[in-house]
């Protein structure tokens, strides 16, 4: 490995090793990228233009809508450029900007997502309180402490790598490539990582856990709990994903796992993750679908003069 103290670019690898492949893999991540923007801007336009959204749960929904298309355009607008084009050069600054806002992001939807198990918690349990337990002054108290705290883990691990090699087997600046990457010793920064991975993965997994668990005996109990249930169960699907990938990528590294299995897997969290939370929170829900249907084939009344 080649190492310079005053590196002022990177190049992405990707999946160069993989060129009959590049053309194909443009067009999915693509069509995937364009129906996350617009899937997750679809659902920001509708809980804001509906009142009747407005209400604790679709706050939470819509934080989650405004992430996946901040962490999907951390990585997915580079990753195409370097598909299609030659030149795979990122800034040092770009790179660290990556990795930054990459970090933030995940450790702010693990966050994210256990606010909103506990919000459906509420909901479910414990309905006649809801309003009081999930006031509108506690989610402005969650929401900007969890990316306060986001991006202060980030922070403390970011500032620990100085020096890296100019080539990164990966088509992002993500924690594993720019570990591999770096020459200075990355213990530190290894140990801070995995110390506040795993504290915020095990808070947030037993906050989602528990709520789920509470959820699902509540549910089972209701008259009609098989359709309920079956939603109880997507979102389970969409979070234990999600909190799988972190902890293979993060939590429990293995330094023999190939660079193509990494790179498939930060595939799932950076691009595929984001398309799966509208569909499986937003797009399932009722009152979501229906204010989007009455916004688009409402006609507008016509006044003559």
């Amino acid at each position: 490995m080649i190492c310079l103290s005053s590196v002022t670019m990177f190049i992405l690898l990707g999946f160069s090793e993989y060129p009959h492949l590049l053309t194909s893999l443009f067009l999915v991540f693509l069509t995937i990228y364009t129906v996350t923007l617009m899937g997750n801007l679809g659902i920001l336009v509708v809980i804001r233009t509906s009142l009747k959204l407005h209400t604790p749960m679709y706050f939470f929904l819509s934080h989650l809508s405004f992430l996946d298309i901040c962490s999907s355009s951390v990585f997915t607008p580079k990753l195409l450029d370097i598909l299609v084009v030659k030149d795979r050069v990122i800034s040092f600054k770009g790179c660290m900007a990556q990795f930054f806002f990459g970090c933030t992001f995940v450790i702010i939807e693990m966050s994210m997502l256990a606010a909103m198990a506990y919000d459906r918690f509420v909901a479910v349990c414990n309905p006649l309180l809801y309003t009081v337990t999930v006031s509108p002054k506690l989610c402005c108290l969650l929401v900007p402490g969890t990316y306060t705290w986001g991006g202060m883990c980030s922070l403390t691990i970011t500032c620990s790598l100085l020096e890296l090699s100019y080539i990164i087997h990966h088509f992002g600046c993500e924690y594993s490539a720019i570990i591999s990457a770096s020459c200075s010793d990355t213990h530190f920064s290894q140990l801070m990582c995995f110390i506040i991975s795993t504290l915020n993965e095990v808070c947030s997994f037993l906050i989602i856990l528990t709520s789920y668990v509470f959820i699902d005996v509540t549910i089972i109990k209701m008259p009609s709990h098989w359709k309920t249930f079956s939603t109880s169960a997507s979102h389970l699907t969409a979070i234990s994903i999600f909190h799988r990938t972190i902890l293979f990528l993060y939590c429990i590294p293995n330094p023999k796992t190939s660079w193509l299995t990494i790179k498939v897997t930060s595939v799932f969290y950076t691009i595929v993750i984001p398309i799966l939370n509208p569909l499986t929170y937003s797009l399932r829900n009722k009152a979501v679908t229906n204010t989007f249907t009455r916004l688009v084939f409402s006609k507008p009344l016509c006044h003559s003069t």
